[in-house]
Order: C-alpha cells, then structure tokens, then sequence
C-alpha cells in the first residue's frame, strides 16, 4: 500500500503505536463511562442520607414548624414541598427505572422497610449553583426554594431523584434532589497519566523495536557488502539464539562463496596462463608456412585466442580484492589515459573537475576507465569525459558519437563475452568483457555503471563513485 512504511522497524513501531492509542481511548473510555456511574451513585448515597436526616427532623416537628424549616432547607439542588399530593406518573426509561430502584433501596436502607417510599427519576438541564457572585433569589422563591445569598444559578445538565416520604403523622413531603452530569467533565489528573504512560511506553518501544530489529540490519548490510567484496570480515556471532544461527549461517555462506570463487578462479587463470605456451609455438610454426594466405589465416586465428586469453586473465584480475586502496588524483589518471589514446589516433576531451582525490584501487579504476574509454573511441570516433564531483559522489560521464544501442541490448552488454556487434568480428566487437571487467570494479567500490542512449545518437557511460 502508499502509506505503509516500508522498513520493518517502521511498521512494528507503526503497529506498536496504533494498538497502544486504541488501547489508550478504550480505557479512558471505559473509565469515564465507570467514573460516572460511581459519582452518580456516590451523589445519590449523600442525596440519600440527607434526604433520610431530614425526614427524620421533620417527624419531630408539628406543622407550623416543619413550614418554617422547609423554607430554610429547600435550597440548590434540593427541593422539599411537604403536602398531600402524590406523586404524578412519570415515563421513565430502563435505565430512569435502575437508578429510581438503587434511590429507593437507598432511602429504605437510612428510614427503615415499613417507612412509604416514592421514587421517580426525571432527566433535563436545571438550575445549579455556579462559581459566580450575584443574586437571582426571586427565580427560585417563585419555586418555593430558596437560594440563599451571594450564589447565582444557572442552566447545568443532568437528572432529578423525586422522593415522596410519608412521615410518623401520614403527611407527604416530596423532595426533588438535583443531581448534576458527571461524567461531562474530564479526569485531568487521569489524563496526564496515560499521557505520560502513553510516552514511556512508546519510548521503551521505540527501544525495543531498534534493539530487535538491529541484527536484521545488520544482516542485510552484510549481504550487500558480499555483493562487493567476497572477503568482508565475518558477522559476530553474537546476541539471541536465532541471530546466532543466522549470522553463523551467513558466515558458512560466505567461506563457501570464498572457496569456490577462489578455487574458479586460479583454474581460469591457471588455464589462460598456460595457453599462451601453446599459442606462442603455434605462431612459431605458422611463420614457416610456405604458402602466404594459410600463414596469414592461422596468424589471424592466433591473434584472436590471443586476445581472448589476456581479456580472461584481466577479467579475472579485476575479480581480485586484493589491491589496497588509495587517493588518487581522477584528472590525472584521465589526463594519463587522454594521452595514450591520443598516441592511437584517438580524440578525448575532458570538462568539469574532481576537487579532491577520490579513494580507491588505482589500477582496477584505471582498466574501468580504459575500457570505457577504448570502447567509446572504438564505437563512436571519439569520446568527450564530463567530470562531476559533489559531497556524496564522484560521477563520470563518458559520451561517444556512435550509433548507440537497442533498448534490450543495454544490459546484455555487460554478460561476459557478449558483443553487441553485428558482424561479430574480433577487430571490431572486441572479447566482450570489457564493460563486464568495467561493472565489477565499479561495483567493487560501492558504485554503479550504466549506458544511456542519448537523445539524438551516441551512447554515455556513466560511472558513479560513492565518496
């Protein structure tokens, strides 16, 4: 998908993150959810038991008493109307019926079993004290309550208990107990603890994931660097199990690799090496032919094995590692290279400049740069070098003039011993393992080499060395 990190470290943290959030908001949803019922239920044991001390101040009391006491009790958020009026059917949710039971057993529990009991439960905003100063006494003795002075009221959210209690002489006395929406305001000390949970825990997993995902870094960074040299120091076998076995295995790997590759190599060269005995006496006995035109067949014939001995010999050669790296100064060796070709008959130029010396093998980037150069005159009459050297790499861009190369032809030209040349002739198509020898030591230092056809016509080689 667009929007998947690509790394694994990436996804794990991604993964990580995503399940810790969700987990986050399900718990602090489930716990404000959980905070509200208990306030609600904590509000309506204190509403309870005030209701219940009340009704028991009011059994004491004759009526002229309890009218005077109920105009100074019946204040924000509880009102109190003593008369004979029963309660009005109220419709009421499952959940109105709940909390109009739980009240109910509530009051029973601080009056007693044989006391009567009405409970209905009633939702919808209300007046609430607020955290102002003011006066607005005459809203609330028109509904029989008094405010008292100093407060200002307000609109609040939330529910009302309506309790009527029959007191010892049978009258009725209605209390109408207003309980604010709790769960409306949020838990800001719980907040900045899962805050500060949340970020322990994403730093311990950043951590974490750095620290598992490190060997598979590790690992794949060996892999590539096997790529470009065969005899990179082994992997420690060091940490978890499974990172053991897998760099203990990688290591077998790459002893194998070495092995083979050594062993192909000194048969190869072992093999070029000692045909060049043979060619020589050849040559010798091709020079006492009597007739000139088979004399000059079985020299031609020599010349091409010749040539294909020595292009193997340095193929192998540019396989070798063994050579230690050093500055070198590019415009020089190219200058050097310019020179020898022009002796040939060939044209180079040369534009731009390497500001500093580049480290690398001199004599494998020497043979790189003559191939590419050689191949260049050979194809396309002369070459013209573009130099460009910045921070992270030196690039080299050899330009020719020929004809170019098929679009599917581009790549093939770099399998050994592959010409692209149609008449397949020695003199003109060369071994074919000039770009071959040309990618590897490019690739032996980290860097890349590639043809582009130009617009219009020629070919460019383009090397690029990481700094």
């Amino acid at each position: 998908m667009r929007f998947v990190p690509r790394s694994l470290f990436s996804r794990l943290v991604l993964v990580l993150i995503g399940v810790l959030t969700l987990a986050q908001i399900l718990s602090l949803t489930v716990h404000m959810h959980e905070r509200g019922e208990l306030l609600s239920q904590a509000s309506g044991m204190r509403s309870a038991q005030r209701i219940a001390d009340i009704v028991k101040l009011l059994d004491s009391m004759n009526a002229e008493e309890r009218r005077r006491i109920v105009q100074v009790l019946s204040a924000p958020p509880i009102a109190i109307r003593v008369g004979d009026t029963a309660l009005a059917a109220i419709h009421q949710d499952a959940d109105e019926v709940a909390r109009a039971a739980l009240f109910k057993a509530m009051l029973r529990r601080f009056l007693g079993e044989e006391r009567e009991v009405q409970v209905a439960v009633t939702e919808g905003p209300f007046l609430m004290p607020r955290e102002m100063h003011g006066s607005r006494g005459a809203e609330w003795r028109g509904m029989g309550m008094n405010p008292g002075p100093g407060r200002r009221y307000g609109p609040q959210p939330g529910f009302s208990f309506l309790a009527q209690i029959r007191l010892a002489d049978n009258s009725l006395v209605t209390f109408d107990s207003r309980q604010p929406a709790h769960t409306a305001s949020w838990p800001y000390r719980l907040l900045a603890s899962l805050t500060v949970l949340f970020a322990a825990v994403i730093v311990v997993s950043l951590i974490a994931v750095h620290w598992a995902t490190r060997p598979l870094k590790r690992l794949s960074d060996a892999a590539e660097g096997l790529g470009r040299n065969i005899d990179r120091p082994p992997l420690d076998e060091t940490g978890p199990d499974e990172v053991v076995r897998a760099a203990r295995a990688f290591n077998r790997m790459q002893s194998r690799l070495q092995g083979y590759i050594r062993d192909r190599t000194r048969v190869l060269a072992a093999m070029s090496h000692d045909l060049k005995t043979p060619i020589t006496r050849l040559r010798l006995r091709a020079e006492l032919l009597d007739d000139p035109e088979h004399r000059r067949r079985f020299t031609r014939d020599l010349d091409e094995m010749e040539s294909m001995v020595g292009a193997t010999l340095d193929f192998l050669r540019g396989l070798e590692t063994g050579e230690a790296v050093k500055p070198i100064d590019v415009m020089a060796l190219l200058e050097s290279l310019q020179a020898d070709i022009a002796e040939t008959g060939g044209e180079v130029t040369i534009e731009g400049c390497a500001t500093a010396p580049y480290p690398g093998k001199p004599q494998a980037l020497k043979r790189c740069l003559s191939n590419l150069l050689e191949n260049a005159i050979k194809y396309g009459k002369r070459a013209h070098v573009i130099v460009e050297d910045e921070p992270a790499h030196l690039r080299i861009r050899i330009q020719d003039e020929g004809p170019g190369l098929p679009p599917e032809e581009v790549e093939r030209v770099f399998e050994p011993f592959y010409r692209a040349e149609e008449s397949r002739s020695r003199e003109t198509g060369g071994t074919g393992l000039g770009l071959t020898i040309a990618r590897n030591v490019a690739e032996n230092h980290a860097g890349t080499l590639k043809l582009l056809n130009r617009p219009g016509a020629g070919l460019e080689a383009c090397l690029t060395l990481p700094r």
